[in-house]
């Protein structure tokens, strides 16, 4: 990995106890911006936890982090409480990526299989509900921690909720190995692309339909962003940065649509024998939410 920032939105390491929730006995005086996550505005933290202000997912976001307690998924800061209109998350030493940069083979794989343990431990549960697994929904490499080069925890589930798997993978595919840009050659990003599907153990009709899945990821951001446009006083960012995320979004939906075949005769080799592919999936649901 290239270049890396220190600093990252919201944290795992081992819970602290409730009563406490600042950490080593910090003040709220004490507090460091963080940078990591694509929106990170007021996060902080402060000791060894991160407050993040309570928002309309706080609730989700507490329960998700909960579950995944329970069920020993070590990738994701634990949920310790609410203080003073702030989410208290515990903090989780590492680096975050400096954007737009390419992964290692070893990278994406570690990625694609950190985000396949979160969907296990989510699958068949209430917050799930009648979906395949809890979404991250934004799993690229700026919310992820590494240590040692390593992708070890993700962070930022303000935008969790119930998906398909394949959304999740589909976004992830698209932000750790597809580029407009092509700092990685193309053969490469679709040698990477099929890693991603081996490492996950899609099946075979989820590995056809992985790049629709990306396209869709694609178009939705255009949307996302195009949306502020028209209610520039709820936008994250100024003007000028919202044309170009948008036209940005644009450039990477045509690259994959000229070239989706290259994507597709990728994912259509053979997925490999092994644990993560013999295991039993959930049904596929396409790629979208409902």
């Amino acid at each position: 990995m290239s270049s890396r920032r220190e600093t990252h939105a919201s944290q795992s390491g081992a819970a602290n106890d409730a009563a406490d929730l600042t950490g080593d006995h910090a003040t709220a005086a004490d507090a460091v911006p963080l940078t990591g996550g694509r929106m990170a505005a007021g996060i902080t933290r402060v000791g060894d936890t991160v407050r993040r202000p309570v928002s309309a997912s706080s609730d989700f976001m507490a329960a998700l982090l909960r579950l995944l307690e329970r069920q020993h998924f070590g990738g994701a800061p634990r949920y310790l409480g609410r203080v003073d209109g702030a989410d208290v998350l515990s903090f989780i030493p590492g680096d975050i990526p400096a954007k737009f940069q390419s992964w290692s083979d070893e990278q994406v794989q570690s990625a694609a299989s950190l985000l396949r343990s979160m969907h296990d431990a989510t699958r068949g549960s209430a917050l799930a509900g009648r979906l395949d697994v809890v979404c991250h929904h934004d799993p690229g490499p700026n919310n992820v921690v590494f240590q040692n080069d390593a992708p070890t925890a993700f962070i930022d589930f303000a935008e969790a909720a119930p998906g398909s798997r394949l959304e999740d993978v589909g976004y992830l595919a698209w932000t750790w190995s597809i580029s407009s840009k092509q700092s990685l050659p193309l053969p490469r990003q679709a040698e990477q692309t099929r890693l991603i599907a081996d490492a996950y153990g899609l099946e075979t009709a989820e590995r056809l339909a992985l790049i629709d899945c990306v396209l869709e990821r694609q178009a939705r951001n255009v949307r996302f962003w195009a949306e502020f446009q028209t209610k520039p006083h709820t936008a994250p960012a100024a003007p000028d940065q919202i044309a170009e995320r948008i036209a940005w979004s644009r450039r990477e939906l045509a690259f994959v649509s000229m070239h989706r075949d290259v994507f597709d005769q990728a994912l259509g080799d053979d997925p490999p024998s092994g644990p993560a592919s013999n295991a039993r999936p959930a049904p596929w649901a396409g790629c979208a939410d409902a």
